[in-house]
């Protein structure tokens, strides 16, 4: 049992509400989010979910569609090119619907998994842990564009330690994705989670003097690029923390650098 399959399916179930009352036309409207619309992300969702399905159930058939993407990326199609031929059309309510079909069979599939069997991806491998907790985080940190376009607050959960938990342990990854040394060891961080609880990291390895405290939502928001370190209530403490934290990175692929300041936020 992988509880954290648990928490993707209550992040999903929270997208699905947020988007049950648009119409057609509401999912062509661009979100701040590199000017993709909801289209686009759903359909980016939706691909990602049946694929994590598929390298798990099916690793075999994985492999295949997964060279088949990558023989359109070396041909120089984007990511976002691929994914609307991926979803052959579907938009608007009905590619709504299909996502939710397949996250909910996503979800159900890594909660019987054994967490730790080792499974493909874009990267390295990983544990079937590892990859239900890589989709929650896209399906957090992709809706957040929703969300803001929306206009509408979220109401975290206690799910997002998980997210928060990416974060901490990417400390080295978002300096040796850059071809970069990571500046020393990392900072201790201290989180207050949504329901009041602290959450903490590397509280006896880290130098005294650098430090990340404040609300996990903040924390989770910059390590997953859907907000600016200098839009959100951290206080971070120390050169290296202030290095880091300035192009956090907790998620797998080619470096990408943090919105601009002010470019994304609730009503954008």
């Amino acid at each position: 049992m992988i509880a954290e399959a648990k928490d993707f399916e209550a992040e999903c179930a929270a997208l699905a509400t947020l988007l049950a009352p648009l119409s057609d036309a509401d999912f062509a409207r661009e979100t701040a989010f590199k000017g993709w619309s909801i289209n686009d992300i759903m359909s980016h969702l939706y691909m990602g979910d049946t694929s994590a399905r598929q390298t798990l159930m099916e690793p075999d058939a994985y492999a295949e569609a997964r060279a088949i993407r990558r023989k359109a990326q070396d041909g120089g199609e984007t990511l976002l090119s691929y994914q609307r031929r991926w979803v052959d059309g579907v938009q608007g309510r009905a590619l709504a619907a299909a996502w939710r079909e397949s996250s909910s069979k996503t979800a159900a599939a890594y909660a019987e998994a054994d967490p730790k069997l080792r499974v493909k991806w874009v990267g390295p491998d990983m544990s079937a842990r590892s990859s239900i907790t890589a989709r929650l985080m896209e399906t957090w940190s992709h809706s957040q564009a929703i969300y803001d376009l929306l206009g509408v607050e979220r109401k975290d959960h206690e799910g997002i330690r998980a997210i928060a938990h990416l974060g901490a342990i990417t400390y080295g990854w978002t300096f040796q994705n850059r071809n970069e040394d990571p500046p020393g060891p990392p900072p201790h961080i201290r989180l207050t989670a949504p329901s009041g609880a602290i959450w903490e990291w590397n509280a006896d390895t880290s130098a005294p003097s650098e430090r990340v405290e404040g609300p996990a939502t903040d924390f989770c928001q910059v390590v997953a690029q859907t907000r600016n370190i200098q839009d959100v209530g951290l206080t971070v403490t120390g050169p290296n923390a202030n290095t880091w934290m300035a192009k956090a990175q907790c998620f797998a692929g080619p470096p990408n650098d943090p919105p601009a300041p002010g470019s994304r936020r609730t009503g954008a």
